[in-house]
């Protein structure tokens, strides 16, 4: 983990923030606690039989410094060599520092989620979103912390992105990449 950290009481607020934006919304996230964990075979150790399908969830930047938050499903392997080819980055992609993760989406690493899009008030991260994830009936996120985890429902995941004044690129990484 990063030396970066944000006060206990941003990270209320923030997630103050978030809840009302949810509810304001008239989506029902239901909150568990979740034990914090650093990989996703940790946190399957961890959950138990929580219901819903879990994620993963990647901050990755390209050559011109371009923000990309993909959330997939947990067990999804990803070719970060072809993966700017997929979502029109510019050059390969990489992993964003934490530093970034904290600045545009207000959430620590291990917490990255795609509700912290609320906190992206320069609108410089786009939202990428696995679409095998729409079959869920529930899926998990972090809400802003990595000792929660949020349920919420496909199609509300959706017009949360929207309300946050983007809209979400779709992906279907079961089709393979073009070769163009």
């Amino acid at each position: 983990m990063s030396g970066i950290s944000e006060s206990p009481t941003a990270t209320d607020a923030a997630r103050a923030r978030l809840f009302d934006r949810l509810s304001a919304l008239g989506i029902e996230a239901p909150t568990v606690p979740y034990p914090a964990h650093e990989t996703v075979e940790e946190g399957k150790r961890l959950r138990g039989d929580m219901a819903g399908t879990f994620t993963k969830n990647l901050l990755l930047r390209d050559k011109k410094a371009r923000l990309y938050l993909l959330s997939i499903h947990e067990d999804r392997a990803l070719d970060l060599k072809t993966l700017h080819t997929r979502i029109g980055a510019k050059g390969r992609l990489g992993f964003a520092p934490a530093e970034r993760m904290i600045e545009s989406l207000g959430v620590q690493p291990g917490a990255l989620t795609p509700l912290g899009l609320m906190n992206d008030a320069a609108q410089a991260v786009t939202a990428v979103i696995d679409v095998s994830l729409l079959q869920a009936e529930q899926l998990n996120f972090h809400p802003l912390i990595n000792t929660e985890s949020t349920g919420i429902k496909p199609a509300e995941l959706l017009r949360f992105i929207r309300s946050c004044g983007r809209e979400p690129m779709l992906v279907d990484f079961d089709i393979p990449p073009s070769d163009g």
